[in-house]
């Protein structure tokens, strides 16, 4: 989802100045702080589960975790690279999401440092795969692991507290699981659109058929005007009614996407907005259950009455 952005001549001499103060600086090990795990989440989401695994025993800073900003253009400050310098353990989603930690990384190496790539714990491969992994609730219990283990190997005198963590946070994970399982048995088969692909994995193990093309979802996500053929056959599902709900991210959109909600409206097809990090004051499974809430909602009302 994320893009490397152009950035002027003297921005990225300071990025880079930066960049070497931290490798010179700050590349010896990182000690654990008396009591407290230095935890740094690429992501809010993420991060969110790393304090209801580690609660008091962690000190969690999440980077991306504005709602209101635009993940696509998100470019971390100098701020950012002091705080992966001295994290104790590092938790990224990876598939090139967010390459800009393994740059802050590379800056300021450690050899205590450990590093939790989501991608690499659910072993998600292949050629072009969707990198909104936490969007996949039936893999989150592993990400929720891993997170403790990390915890665990830096701070094994809490490990019993870390596993309680893992425990609830894994509970809460289930009651999503289990809201996708129930949406797959009520509407496993719609079909559905979505301007791009961040609730794509929580579609999928629903069992809905995306008819978006795969180019246009594409051109979103890296910030390009689609295809004009792409605009248009997004245009046509809307008005012959070819799909039940079009879902799209509302922390990025565009002249296009906000045309295509426009569409939908006019046509009575429900539209269904979904983020890309945690809201502010939630928790990650009140998030995702109200998400799945509202898509149950745009669904229900698209049946013939």
């Amino acid at each position: 989802m994320l893009t490397n952005q152009s950035r002027p001549p003297i921005a990225a001499f300071l990025v880079l100045a930066t960049m070497a103060f931290l490798a010179t600086s700050c590349s010896a090990d990182n000690p654990t702080a008396p009591g407290t795990i230095k935890l740094v989440a690429a992501e809010n989401f993420y991060g969110a589960l790393a304090r209801e695994i580690g609660g008091s025993h962690v000190d969690v800073t999440s980077i991306l975790s504005n709602p209101d900003a635009d993940p696509h253009l998100f470019q971390p400050a100098t701020s950012t690279g002091q705080e992966v310098a001295v994290a104790n353990v590092v938790v990224m989603n990876g598939l090139g999401y967010d390459d800009w930690m393994n740059r802050l990384m590379d800056a300021a190496p450690s050899k205590g440092r450990i590093v939790v790539s989501v991608a690499d714990v659910v072993h998600q491969t292949g050629v072009d795969p969707n990198p909104h992994l936490w969007y996949d609730a039936l893999q989150m219990p592993q990400v929720v692991d891993a997170i403790a283990s990390a915890l665990e190997r830096v701070d094994p005198s809490h490990a019993a507290a870390y596993k309680s963590g893992a425990q609830q946070a894994r509970a809460s994970i289930a009651s999503i699981a289990n809201a996708v399982v129930k949406l797959r048995k009520d509407f496993g088969g719609a079909d559905v659109a979505y301007t791009e692909r961040v609730p794509g994995l929580l579609l999928s193990d629903a069992g809905m058929n995306v008819l978006t093309p795969p180019s246009f979802a594409r051109s979103i996500e890296d910030g390009t005007d689609p295809a004009p053929a792409d605009i248009a056959a997004m245009q046509e599902l809307l008005t012959s009614h070819r799909v039940k709900v079009l879902l799209y991210n509302n922390q990025a959109t565009s002249p296009i996407t906000d045309q295509l909600q426009g569409l939908a409206r006019a046509e009575g097809i429900p539209v269904v907005p979904v983020s890309e990090t945690l809201p502010r004051g939630q928790t990650f499974a009140f998030w995702q259950l109200h998400q799945i809430a509202s898509l149950r909602a745009a669904l229900k009302s698209s049946l013939p009455r």
